[in-house]
Order: C-alpha cells, then structure tokens, then sequence
C-alpha cells in the first residue's frame, strides 16, 4: 500500500518557515497535484518526502511506516525532475537501467525492466542512442522511463513539462496521465500551472506561503473555492473580483460598486437578502459573464454597463477587456460577438454563479453554484 500522510509537518530554513503545519493525505494509486506560485513549498514538500531535505517537525509516513529518517534509497520512491539529469556519455538503455545496476540487480532483470518501460513510453527505437541525438520531449519519457524500471511504490514528479514547448506540454500531459492508470501507482505531482493541476490530477492541493488553501477535486476547486486565493488561482482566465455593497432600491436588490450598478433579478433576490447593507466581494469568472445577443438558455443573468477596452479573438472565443466605470472586468464570450474596442453597451453577468468573499477574511461566504458557507457545512 502506498498511502502517504504528511503528519503536520514543518520546514524551517533558518527564520524562514517553507512549510507551516503541513497535513495532507494521498490516497493509494490516486493522483495528486500539488500546485501553487513559485514560492508556495510545493517542491520543499516533495523534497521531504523524497528525502532530499530533512523535517524540522512532524511526521511523514509512507504506508504505515514513519520514513522521517529512513534513508532516501530506502524508501521505495521515483523521482522525475524538472532537469532531465541524463549522462551525456551513455546511451539510453545504459541512462535508463543505470541506478538498477547501483542496485546490483540481475542484468537479465534489468533488461526486462528497460524493456517494458521503453515498450509503454514508445522509445524501442530509441535505446542505442544518446542524449545529444534526442529531442527535449523525447529527453523527457527517457527521464520517465528511468523512474519506471525502479518499479516504485510512489512517484514524484517536480515540474517535468516546464522545459517543453506548448504542443509537446499537452501531448506529455495526456501520457503521463495514461501511465498513471497503466501502472496503478501513487503519483505526486508539482506545478505551478493549474491548467496541468485541473488536466491530470485526481485531486489538487493549492497551497501559499506554506499552508494548504484547499484540498479537492479539480472541479470542486472550480465550483466551490473556499477563498479568494483559490478563487483567482484556479481557472483561466482568472476570475473577476470587485468590491460592492449589497442594497435595496426601489423594491429591488442592487450590487453597488460606485461607479457601477448590477441589478439583481428577481429569483435571486432571496440569496443576495441575507447581505443587505454589507459592503463585500464578490467574484465571476469570465466565462460567466455574456455578450447580451448570446446568453445560453436557463441562465439567470443581470445586465452591467460596460466599454469595451480590448478585445482577443481566440477562434473558438472572444476574450472581451472591459471598464465598468473604473472597474476592470475580462469577459469570456461567444465568437460570433459584434463587439468591439470603444463599444458602450450592456454584457449580462450569471449571478447564479457569482461568489461572494468576506473583504477581510477573504473566506467565501457563498459559492458560485448557489450553495453559502454555513449550507455546505
């Protein structure tokens, strides 16, 4: 079994804490994603697991066995860098079977090992070459390969498609994903790209500054993120955020930023009640907010003045830079859009999936599937 558990763990260097408090569980054969800006602790956590680094406080077990001074060789893991680390000198086979020849296994066994790992990345025909003749993706399922013949009950992988171009990224994504379910194994993974988190993970841990923001599902993340931090990481283009006070006006309820007002419609008015008079922030992505001639059918929509800034024809979408008065809001919008740079006109907002933050705590008070916070405890 191959469960790992970071048991409140802490690592200090010097003053500075990389990780506070550090509690996270990874299921066995599941896929989870640490992901965060550069800075966030993801890779010290990885280091510490692989041994790399020492815990100044806590425990980490992997299975049932508390490994905190077990030695790295010792504790049954793989890791794939960033740096693909291969000996410019050997040839591949040599690069792939090499740390199972330190290990003193039977040649025989060695060679079926780089065999079968060759066979499941697609580079039979790449064995008898050397680094220098291969190209940066290829370098890449060489370094996979090398962690494969190991046969690991985890794998940890830091940043491993950073050095690709953008074609191969996804192209690399999907195998790396494939492999996971062939080899029925525990993967943990780091990145700063949550487009990869949201892609391959079976769950996502977002962490800052050390600390874990939230643990879920890539599209619980999307649906019900529990901050602002959350909120503005996960998803792209990043959500919209503005400040407004929640008011009555007319019988009506409105969300007033000062320079703009959104109307609230009438069957959502008893969702929005409970914060009348209360000045909060509220959140919508971009792909909730439409083109007035283009609203998908069902959606509860409430209309918001608007000059378009900018606009990106993406084709298959319009990104859509926008003014609310000094407000800046990104609009996610359907290409057959007329709009353009220096148009006044009206965009429709889905209030059904708007979230509202506390401005002070920056918890989320209500999600954006129409669920408070005190509903989903």
């Amino acid at each position: 079994m191959a469960r790992v558990l970071f048991d409140h763990v802490w690592k200090r260097f010097g003053e500075v804490a990389a990780l506070k408090d550090f509690h996270l569980e990874v299921e066995d054969k599941e896929f989870l994603v640490l992901v965060g800006p550069s800075g966030c602790g993801k890779s010290t956590a990885l280091r510490l697991l692989a041994g790399l680094e020492r815990i100044t406080e806590g425990s980490i077990y992997i299975g049932d066995q508390v490994i905190n001074d077990v030695p790295p060789k010792d504790r049954d893991i793989a890791m794939v860098f960033q740096s693909y680390a291969l000996y410019p000198h050997m040839t591949i086979r040599d690069n792939i079977g090499f740390g199972l020849k330190l290990r003193k296994i039977p040649k025989d066994e060695i060679q079926r090992r780089i065999a079968e790992a060759a066979q499941i990345l697609g580079v039979e025909n790449l064995l008898d070459r050397k680094p220098g003749q291969l190209s940066g993706g290829q370098r890449q399922r060489i370094a996979v390969a090398r962690a494969i013949v190991r046969e690991p009950r985890v794998f940890l992988l830091d940043e491993p498609l950073s050095n690709l171009d953008a074609k191969l990224r996804v192209n690399t994504r999907a195998e790396i994903s494939k492999l996971h379910k062939r080899l029925g194994t525990t993967f943990i993974y780091v990145t700063h790209d949550q487009t990869e988190a949201m892609t391959m993970a079976t769950r996502i841990a977002v962490m800052d500054a050390g600390v874990i923001q939230q643990v879920g599902t890539p599209q619980d993340l999307y649906d019900h993120p529990a901050n602002v931090f959350v909120a503005g990481f996960i998803g792209s283009p990043a959500m919209n955020f503005f400040t407004a006070r929640v008011a009555e006006e007319d019988g009506a309820l409105v969300l007033d930023g000062g320079s703009f007002k959104v109307k609230t419609p009438l069957d959502r008015v008893e969702e929005f009640k409970e914060f009348v008079g209360r000045e909060l922030l509220f959140g919508i992505r971009p792909e909730n907010i439409h083109d007035a001639e283009f609203v998908p059918r069902g959606v509860s929509t409430a209309p918001v003045e608007v000059q378009v800034d900018v606009t990106e024809l993406m084709g298959n979408e319009v990104f859509l830079h926008m003014l609310a008065g000094e407000t800046k809001l990104l609009a996610r919008v359907d290409p057959r859009t007329e709009l353009s740079a220096g148009d006044t006109v009206e965009v429709m907002m889905d209030l059904e999936r708007m979230h509202v933050f506390d401005p002070e705590s920056k918890e989320v008070l209500r999600s954006g599937a129409g669920v408070s916070a005190e509903d989903d405890e």
